[in-house]
């Protein structure tokens, strides 16, 4: 039987929940196939949120309240504090993790820069727009927590990230013309970085899959891959196969309807001279 996966419970606020869900299902002497029975969950299931390859659902989080009452709460106080973490909302908390943990991110944008390419300038024109902040502080912090989520990017070892945009997104202002230009040479010099790859598709394609909406897929070592879908409110994090493939082959589509590398930095060099300058 392998040894149990080391874990480090400073990582993040759902690293320490599945720290602390192994420490109390040890002291009770329960295997991970018995908590599961407990709960009402899988033992696998139990393993991947122990690891933090999987953030619990608030249903998982109850349960193992309810199993542990000794601990008085611990687990929903901690669960609670993962949601507020960094100014990140509770609905693209799992999303959010799940860059953390990833090994590669592809990214589809019909509309805008992902938020992986995002400057800050431009991040906060959108917050502005959104309305998604009541403060200066508040939208100080929602900017705060979009370039965060970018330091896994200088990491010692990254996830390749691999972005695929419409060229409609270079043709629109964000904020500013100064703003958007910073926003494109910002991309381009993103796009020399060995395990980021950066493609453009041309407009001249017309209609395309793509334009049904963004998306993101992130994949893993020791788990399945899952997607990020956008809708008007907020975002969906999807683990079933069967959409994973889906939206996968879509991808695959788009980057094969897009310019090559080398080509696609030239266009998003020449549209931020000639355009924005």
């Amino acid at each position: 039987m392998p040894a149990p996966r080391d874990l480090d419970a400073s990582a993040s606020p759902l690293a320490f929940f599945g720290a602390e869900l192994r420490v109390a299902r040890l002291a009770a002497g329960l295997s991970q196939e018995q908590l599961g029975r407990r709960l009402g969950f899988s033992g696998d299931l139990v393993g991947k949120i122990e690891t933090g390859d999987r953030k619990p659902k608030p249903d998982f989080v109850a349960a193992c309240d309810e199993a542990f009452p000794i601990a008085n709460g611990l687990f929903g106080r901690i669960y609670d504090l993962a949601r507020k973490a960094g100014g990140v909302p509770a609905w693209f908390q799992e999303w959010y993790e799940a860059e953390r943990e990833a090994v590669s991110v592809s990214c589809w944008e019909p509309m805008l820069v992902p938020g992986l390419a995002q400057t800050a300038d431009y991040a906060r024109a959108l917050f502005q727009a959104w309305r998604s902040a009541d403060s200066d502080d508040e939208l100080d912090q929602l900017v705060s927590a979009r370039m965060a989520r970018q330091s896994i990017l200088d990491r010692a070892k990254p996830p390749a990230l691999w972005i695929v945009i419409d060229e409609a997104v270079l043709h629109r202002c964000i904020g500013s013309p100064e703003i958007t230009r910073g926003q494109l040479e910002h991309l381009a010099d993103l796009a020399e970085r060995p395990k980021v790859t950066i493609q453009v598709v041309p407009a001249e394609v017309g209609a395309h899959v793509g334009l049904l909406g963004a998306f993101a897929i992130a994949t893993f070592d020791h788990a399945t891959a899952i997607v990020y879908l956008e809708s008007p409110d907020q975002g969906q994090t999807i683990d079933r196969h069967a959409t994973v493939m889906q939206v996968s082959q879509v991808f695959d589509t788009l980057r094969a309807e897009a310019l090559p590398r080398g080509a696609s930095r030239d266009m998003i060099l020449k549209v931020a001279e000639e355009r924005w300058t």
